[in-house]
This record gives structure tokens, sequence and C-alpha cells, in this order.
């Protein structure tokens, strides 16, 4: 199989350097995604000095973190037919460039306004880094190894979610929010550099027209296997990155009563959970697949798992509190195996528009997520920035709710998997 070259590889992989190349292309693009869940969470340790310095309340942090997971998910569908038309190394590298620009403007931004165009300007900017990982890795391994891989890729930038807890709060403690992120900038141009140079492209069967790209996009949001799994997976993956990325912390201050330095060294359990989760999970799906447990089902029971965290948490059942919220980030980790269940269920030339308007719905439900506990927050009384269990509480009780009646939808696919669910 002859491979083309990215700038800086100065020849091809022969054949007995195929596994050196794959395992590159997932490291290089495992990073890149690290980079996108470093930027996901990185309000939660800037909250407080968001609040002092510029005066706003909950329902204006939830907008301003949420203006990255909008912009995320407005680029998903163009970001699709571009990594299906380009392919994932050109594609991601030129749009971490955006994010570059986004993490100066929030750097340099006076108030609100420049705030949000900042978040909105990264969440472009990184809107790629998750589905450009999937297609590379189903271009470059077997797609029966996809669960595993996902997991690999989610729990490498899981770390992300690690990084902003403890380590975040010990740099804000150096210096201040500003500094950080024109660090983020730097590091975002780091990582674009790295994607365009040291990776390979690999060759297709011909590019589709743009027309026949977006009759392809028509045909995906079209589907009964699609939206079989949307609503469970939007609301697993976007109530979890509500919370992880910006009001979790609230939640730990004012339910259980944590000190800061307790619920920071919570925050990183969570990404710690979350990362091995992934893996996880990935590792047993292909080993439960053998023993006839679909990887629809799987994903389903994970999914189920998370909603009954959730409620254990509100309840405050008297568990050790590291424990509940490890199986949170172990749970709340789930929604990722539905990637793999869609790279089967549709062709090759599909995978990228498939991947990136789950990732669409996944991050739009975030945005609405965080907009409404902040606005639901806001329905109570604050004190000293603090809110009552209640509040906190009856946001809780809502997205559960909804999760329940998604959890009942997927269920009743359950005798009829998507196609392609099996293993291949």
């Amino acid at each position: 199989m002859t491979t083309t070259t990215s700038p800086g590889l100065s020849s091809a992989p022969a054949p007995t350097q195929q596994a050196g190349v794959r395992w590159r292309v997932l490291a290089v693009f495992s990073l890149g995604f690290l980079v996108s869940y470093v930027f996901r969470g990185v309000n939660l340790g800037f909250a407080p000095h968001l609040t002092r310095e510029l005066g706003l309340n909950a329902g204006d942090l939830g907008l301003l973190t949420s203006f990255y997971f909008l912009g995320f998910a407005c680029a998903q569908l163009p970001a699709g037919i571009l990594l299906d038309r380009y392919g994932p190394r050109r594609t991601e590298a030129a749009m971490l460039l955006v994010a570059v620009a986004g993490s100066l403007v929030f750097a340099l931004a006076p108030g609100m306004a420049g705030l949000a165009a900042g978040r909105l300007l990264i969440g472009v900017g990184v809107s790629v880094c998750l589905g450009a990982a999937i297609q590379a890795l189903s271009m470059w391994f077997p797609l029966s190894r996809m669960p595993l891989l996902n997991g690999v890729v989610m729990a490498i930038g899981g770390l992300g979610a690690v990084l902003v807890g403890t380590p975040l709060s010990w740099l804000l403690s150096l210096t201040d929010w500003r500094t950080i992120s024109a660090g983020l900038a730097c590091m975002s141009l780091a990582m674009a550099a790295l994607l365009w140079f040291s990776v390979p492209d690999k060759p297709r069967a011909g590019k589709e027209s743009l027309r026949e790209q977006l009759r392809g996009t028509r045909q995906i949001l079209a589907s009964e296997r699609f939206w079989r799994v949307v609503p469970l997976t939007l609301l697993n993956q976007g109530v979890f990155l509500a919370v992880q990325t910006l009001w979790v912390g609230a939640f730990l201050r004012d339910v259980p009563g944590f000190d800061p330095a307790t619920s920071a060294r919570l925050v990183s359990v969570i990404g710690f959970a979350m990362m091995a989760g992934c893996v996880g999970s990935g590792w047993a799906a292909r080993h439960l697949e053998r023993i006839g447990v679909s990887l629809y089902a799987f994903a389903g029971i994970g999914m189920t798992g998370f909603i009954v965290v959730q409620a254990l948490l509100m309840a405050q059942v008297p568990l050790p509190p590291v424990l509940l919220w490890a199986a949170y980030g172990v749970f709340g980790s789930s929604g990722i195996l539905t990637y793999a269940v869609l790279a089967r269920s549709f062709p090759d030339a599909l995978i990228g528009r498939a991947t990136t308007a789950l990732t669409l719905t996944v991050f739009l439900a975030t945005f609405a997520c965080q907009v409404g506990v902040g606005f639901v927050l806001d329905l109570w009384p604050s004190s000293g920035g603090h809110y009552p269990k209640a509040a906190h509480l009856a946001a809780w009780g809502g997205l559960v709710a909804l999760q329940v009646l998604a959890a009942l939808w997927y269920l009743m696919g359950a005798r009829r998997a998507p196609a392609g669910a099996g293993a291949r």
C-alpha cells in the first residue's frame, strides 16, 4: 500500500513501519484532543477569578463558558465536510490556529463581550479534535479495535480534566488567568505544528464533490440508526461535560460543603476516573462482544449507570466521596462508546460526518445544560457566591429526568441495534 507523507516526512512508511506510524497517529491525535479538553474545563478554575474581577453571576458564568460549546457545535457539520474532503491532519492543524486566536482574544479581553468572543473562537478552533482523531484511527486501524482506541483517545484527553483541577489551582496561585490563557495559545500553536509535520496522510479512493458530501450529510441526519443513539448520548455527554467543566465546583461547595482544596482534588479524581473508564470500557466492550453482549447494549448499560450515580450524589448517600465521584467519572465517559457504534453503522466515506454530527448534538446539549443550570441557580438568592442546596438539586433533578426518558428511547432500540454494530 502506498501512502503520501506530510511535510517533514521524507518518505512513505514501508510495510514494516506501519505499526510505528499507527501508534504515532494515535499519540499525536490524542494529544490534540488533550488540548481540546483543557480548553473545555479551564473556566472551572478561572470562574472565581472572573466573578471577583468582573462581577459575573452564575448565569453569566454559564453563558460565558458555554460559548465554547456553542462555537464547537456550530462548526461540527462544516468540520465533518472538511475532514472527509481534506483529511484529519490538515483540517485539525489549520483549525487549531483559530483556537490560538481565540485564546489570545480571551487573554486580552476587557469584559464579557471579549471573553465570550474568545471562547467562541476557541470552540470553533478545537471543534475537529475528537472527530479528526476518530477518523484518523478508523483509517489506520481495524474497526474492531475502535471501542478500545476511542477509549484511549478519551483517556488521554481526559488528562485535561485532571489538569484543570489541582494543577490549575496551583498555577493560578502563581500567576493570573490572562497569562495562563496566553500560554494556552502557545500550546495550541505547538500542537498545530506537531500535527502538520509529524503524521502522514493516508490517501483514499477518491473525493466526493461538495454536492455529494451534502447528500451524505443528509443521509446521516435522516438515518434511524443515528437518531436511535443520539438522545441518550447527547444527554450523557452533555450533562457530564457541563458539570465537569463548570458546575461541579459549585455543587461540591454548596451541597456537601467541601472546602476549595477538597473540591479541587475531587475534580482531579473525576478526570482520572474518566480516563480509566474510557480505556476500561473500550477494553471490556471488545471482550464482551465475544460472548454475545453487543456494543450497543454495553454502551446503554454504562449511560444508565451514570443516571444512577447522579441520583446517589443528589441523595448524599453515606459512601466515600472519592468513590462516588470516581463512579461519576467512569460512567460519565460511557457515551464515547456510541461513536464506535456509528463508525460501524456508516460507510468509511461518511465516518467523519457521522461522528461530527453526533458531536454537534452533544455540544449543543452541553451549551444548553451549562446555561440552564446557571439559569436555575439564579432563581434562588445567592449569598457570597453560594447557592442553596435546593437550587443545585432542582437543576440536577431536571437533567436526571431527561436522561431517564432518553434511556427508555434507547432501550426501545436494543432489539434492533444499529446495523453493522457487530465487530468486524
